[in-house]
C-alpha cells in the first residue's frame, strides 16, 4: 500500500505536477521507494537543487513515521549532501525510525543511485507528538 498525506502533497502527491511524487511503501520500521529528478526541481544547471533533495529526504522520514499510526510535527532537520544528482535520474529513498522515547522520535533516511552508485545524501530529524491535536 503506497504512504501519502494527500494528492496535492509537494513531496507524496500525485496530482502536483510540479512536486517531487514520490513513491514510497512502508518497509521494516520505515519507508523505502523513489522519485525522478525533473527538470523543475534543477538548482545548478544541470543539477537538483539542495533544497528539494532536503523536502524528499523529509518527505520519507514523514511517511515512515506516520506508518507507525503517529501524527507528529517534525522540530529538527538535519542534512548532509554528498554528491550532486543530475536531473532527468531517479533517487532511491530510505527512511527509518531510529529511536522513540514518550512523544518523541528520531528518523532518519537516505538517498542514493538505484543502480548502487551510492550514496547521494543522508538526513536526520526529531519529530514531536503535538500535546493538543492539529
Amino acid at each position: 500500500m503506497p504512504l501519502s498525506h494527500h494528492d496535492l502533497c509537494f513531496g507524496c502527491g500525485v496530482a502536483n505536477v510540479f512536486g517531487l511524487q514520490i513513491e514510497l511503501e512502508p518497509t521494516d520500521g520505515g519507508a523505502g521507494g523513489r522519485f525522478f529528478v525533473k527538470q523543475d526541481h534543477q538548482g545548478e544547471i544541470g543539477f537538483l537543487h539542495p533544497g528539494v533533495m532536503a523536502a524528499a529526504l523529509d518527505e520519507a522520514m514523514s511517511l515512515a513515521v506516520h506508518a507507525e499510526g503517529v501524527e507528529a510535527s517534525r522540530r529538527q532537520l538535519e542534512l548532509e549532501l554528498r554528491e550532486p544528482v543530475p536531473i532527468g535520474t531517479f533517487v532511491a529513498l530510505e527512511a527509518v525510525i531510529d529511536r522513540r522515547d514518550g512523544g518523541t522520535l528520531w528518523a532518519s533516511a537516505s538517498a542514493s543511485s538505484p543502480d548502487g552508485g551510492g550514496r547521494l545524501a543522508e538526513a536526520r530529524a526529531t519529530f514531536v507528538v503535538p500535546d493538543r491535536p492539529r
